[in-house]
């Protein structure tokens, strides 16, 4: 791709950052969890979960399975990366009938612990964004185009602004099987389009405590392997 396959989302003021993360500004923090413009906002918060962020496109009729950099993930040194190729191969049909010629669903690629370890029931991929170019699909056509072929964030809330005082309360556990929560991401919508992304992420949680650099030799911990590993 001439693109990332996906940016970074600012954070809420007050969450953990890390290196290089940037913070919205009042206004947008205000809407995300205090008041809203008007009847045209609307607020809708997912878990965050900690993983690799991937994506796969179709381009020229063909799936292909990328890094957030927008590089083919087959091409990656890291074997995570590598897998995610191999997963996504294995489920090419679903990614054909799901896509439109040049769109990407961008997700969390779970295989391997970062900072928080996840007991997965469902399948490693969590899709939260399909795009084209730099936009976003509303989240009610994201939803219904992926119905129950891959798994989704948990909705957290959804309507009006939520506190970060009442996010809190809702994710004192992972809804995923998380250790624990890393945080929220806030999708601010307006008349039906997305119209700003915020996050806010969990002070307990601490980037990359299980990661391991796999071009070290080190062993990494999985929290998913292909079948024939």
């Amino acid at each position: 791709m001439k693109r990332k396959s996906y940016g970074s989302i600012p954070h809420i003021p007050g969450s953990r950052l890390g290196v290089g993360d940037k913070t919205i500004v009042e206004g947008q923090e205000k809407i995300a969890t205090l008041l809203l413009r008007d009847r045209f906002d609307e607020v809708i918060v997912q878990e965050k979960l900690d993983g690799s962020c991937m994506a796969v496109a179709k381009i020229k009729g063909e799936i292909v399975a990328l890094s957030r950099a927008g590089y083919l993930a087959e091409t990656s040194p890291y074997l995570q990366h590598q897998y995610f190729s191999q997963w996504v191969k294995r489920n090419q049909e679903l990614f054909l009938n799901l896509l439109h010629e040049k769109e990407r669903i961008v997700g969390e690629w779970l295989s391997m612990a970062h900072g928080i370890r996840y007991e997965l029931d469902h399948a490693p991929f969590v899709v939260f964004d399909i795009m084209s170019e730099a936009k976003r699909i509303p989240y009610d056509l994201f939803k219904m185009r992926v119905g129950c072929a891959l798994p989704t964030p948990y909705l957290i809330h959804r309507g009006g602004p939520l506190s970060i005082e009442n996010l809190k309360k809702l994710i004192k556990v992972s809804y995923h099987g998380g250790e624990f929560s890393e945080g929220a991401v806030y999708r601010i919508q307006r008349k039906g389009e997305v119209d700003f992304l915020t996050k806010w992420v969990n002070g307990k949680h601490k980037c990359g405590s299980y990661f391991v650099d796999e071009k070290s030799g080190e062993a990494p911990i999985w929290n998913w392997l292909p079948p024939q590993c």
